[in-house]
């Protein structure tokens, strides 16, 4: 329990259902939506799409989405992956002709095909109780009538003004007067109320073969996209099987690849044959093993990730016990190191995440992202709809088990997960901020299990992030000045970021008292409510 003398905030504690995610509007639709009968499935779509109007810096319905669901709170975890498709034509030779050595962040081919309305189609009809429309329909409301623009809302606008300055249709919808709207200033997007409503009430084939689509075409073909409507018409997110790990007692529940929560569940593989810091989780000592482990997992991600459709990703490799042990022995516990530039596996030889619970302890685990701050800066003009910036993470080396290739989805960060413990689901949680999660994951459940912290503790402790390729970390301004000069001394480049690195939301369960405790990071706007 943290120290009730100083400036923080306290665990949330209900019985009944409980909601959190980044922003309070958000989770105060979650609420009402559980109290009107909905389960935690439809409460956490509800609450994204308010997101996606309250926060459309972080998260948009031009986004992609994955999710966890425990039904009943078991641990027969269901898992959807939501992320879209490269284009029929992006071929690695369009890429080499045009001349093309990266996928640029602003340009459409950082565009996919968007996953995120299929995904919260199915997922409605397959587990959620209310009709569907009625989840949209808060989000229509605040796109078509307003929402008042809180602090961090208002900050990842102002980062991104010149972003949105760049592309006059994304200026016309989302600033005002060329600016940032500001603090407390009620902001409207009636655009997307209308292309909301149009999905609420024609479904999902408005948005992959209506208006919505031709919208979208017609704007990134404008820019020399290579998207057609058969590339709209065709998608479909899948169902698929979670990867489990095991830490500290529990199983802990991730998708499979595309998304990195493989490299989340390495990471937890090699804090298990670390010993737990008695000085605590920010000690030089405990900070310099983290950076270590996290360039090594980082590094193999980079190297072994990517569509398995397209090839195997190498996922019980990455798992196995051996392979953890290889990237912890190559840890030098005195200097910063930059990993190898490959590695032999073993053979035998700005993001929002929700997390829901409901009455019947039915536990939702969900993300839906844009990837960077409002994404590629591209708008459709008519509907209103931001669309993403996933592509960019493909690579555009052939061979490479991540190089973009027709119909294949990209390595994707965006991981939700679910901790259970012997038969029952334990928790939901999730980090946001783009690369950071994997890592994200790793240093919440280490300072939540082995540092004894609880929730809100784990994750308002100051975090900090590596660059793989180098000796670069970004360091949060709560780790002091004596421990960042103790590390340069190590050989690591500490830069302290200007925002607050990724932000997280979890829910535990209480399976003996019957208790929900819930938290909501401070880095976001956002909070925990129970009822």
């Amino acid at each position: 329990m943290r120290d009730l003398s100083r400036p923080g905030r306290s665990a949330v504690h209900a019985r009944n259902g409980m909601a959190a995610t980044s922003h309070p509007l958000a989770t105060q639709t979650a609420i009402q939506i559980l109290r009107d009968g909905g389960n935690a499935m439809d409460a956490a779509i509800a609450a994204c799409a308010v997101q996606c109007v309250v926060e459309p810096g972080s998260t948009g319905i031009g986004g992609d989405c994955f999710c966890l669901f425990a039904p009943g709170g078991s641990t027969d975890i269901v898992a959807y992956n939501g992320s879209g498709r490269a284009p029929a034509a992006a071929k690695p030779a369009f890429f080499q002709s045009s001349g093309l050595s990266s996928i640029e962040r602003y340009s459409p081919h950082a565009v996919t095909i968007p996953g995120a309305v299929d995904a919260w189609i199915r997922l409605s009809a397959d587990h959620g109780r209310l009709d569907f429309a009625a989840l949209l329909a808060p989000a229509i409301e605040f796109a078509r009538d307003g929402f008042p623009v809180s602090s961090r809302v208002h900050a990842d606008y102002a980062a991104s003004t010149a972003v949105l300055r760049g592309d006059p249709v994304s200026a016309a919808h989302y600033l005002v007067s060329g600016e940032a709207p500001g603090v407390g200033t009620v902001h409207r997007l009636p655009k997307l109320a209308g292309a909301l409503e149009a999905i609420a009430e024609n479904g999902r084939d408005v948005f992959y073969s209506g208006w919505i689509a031709d919208d979208m075409i017609e704007r990134l073909q404008a820019l020399g996209g290579l998207h057609t409507p058969e590339d709209f018409a065709s998608a479909a997110g899948e169902y698929v099987s979670p990867i489990s790990g095991s830490f500290r007692d529990r199983t802990v529940h991730e998708c499979p690849p595309n998304g990195q929560g493989v490299i989340a569940l390495v990471l937890l593989n090699m804090m298990q044959m670390l010993d737990i810091d008695p000085g605590g989780p920010l000690t030089v000592d405990r900070i310099h093993l983290e950076i270590e482990a996290a360039k090594m997992a980082y590094r193999a991600r980079n190297l072994f990730v990517g569509d398995p459709a397209f090839g195997d990703v190498p996922v019980d490799d990455l798992l196995s016990e051996g392979f953890a042990r290889d990237l912890v022995a190559k840890i030098d516990t005195e200097k910063a190191t930059v990993p190898q530039s490959d590695m032999t596996l073993p053979r035998h030889r700005d993001t929002v995440y929700i997390s829901v619970v409901d009455k019947d302890r039915n536990a939702c685990s969900f993300i839906n992202t844009l990837f960077g701050a409002f994404g590629s800066g591209i708008t459709a003009p008519r509907s209103g709809v931001l669309l993403h910036n996933r592509g960019q993470g493909f690579v555009l080396e052939p061979g490479h088990p991540n190089c973009i290739a027709p119909g294949k989805r990209p390595l994707h960060t965006i991981i939700p997960a679910i901790a259970s413990n012997k038969d029952r689901t334990e928790m939901s949680f999730g980090v946001m901020g783009g690369h950071y999660q994997a890592l994200g994951h790793m240093q919440f459940l280490t300072r939540h299990l082995d540092f004894g912290m609880d929730l809100q503790e784990a994750m308002d402790l100051p975090r900090f992030m590596v660059d793989p390729d180098s000796t670069n970390v970004d360091m949060e301004s709560g780790i002091g000045d004596e421990i960042v000069t103790e590390l340069e001394k190590r050989g690591h480049v500490i830069n302290r970021p200007i925002m607050p690195i990724g932000g997280s939301q979890a829910i535990s369960i209480d399976w003996e008292q019957n208790v929900l405790t819930g938290a909501s990071d401070p880095r976001k706007d956002g909070c925990a409510i129970g009822y």
